[in-house]
């Protein structure tokens, strides 16, 4: 059975950093599709933030490029978050597919994903 486990989430200052980390069982990660979403606060659909395919390639949102930057191990799926703003609060959610190569990176609609993790909160105050 897919597990994914997600932690490292906390309550920062604006402009801190976390970094959130999701462990992933039954299959290393590398061989699936991975992405990270945020649900925010008073709104119920939850927003890709990144993805990572399985070969690497890499896609992020707009908000987050720059900023965050999503890597992988063979057993845990990262998301480092540099210069948070109060607009990154929300809970965030691991997610993974079937893995496969996109070139431009992962789409990041939550429709592509099958598998989804139990959420870390993160809440960034200014």
């Amino acid at each position: 059975q897919v597990h994914l486990v997600e932690s490292g989430g906390g309550s920062v200052q604006a402009g801190g950093s976390l970094r959130l980390s999701c462990a992933f069982s039954g299959y290393t990660v590398s061989s699936y599709t991975m992405g990270w979403f945020r649900q925010a606060p008073g709104n119920g659909r939850a927003e890709g933030v990144a993805g990572i395919d399985s070969d690497g390639h890499t896609r992020y949102a707009d908000s987050s490029a720059g900023r965050f930057t999503i890597s992988q191990d063979d057993a845990t799926l990262y998301l480092q978050m540099n210069s948070l703003k109060p607009e990154d609060t929300g809970m965030y959610y691991c997610a993974a597919a079937v893995g496969r190569t996109w070139l431009s990176g992962p789409p990041l609609a939550r429709s592509v994903y099958k598998y989804w993790g139990q959420g870390t909160q993160v809440t960034v105050s200014s």
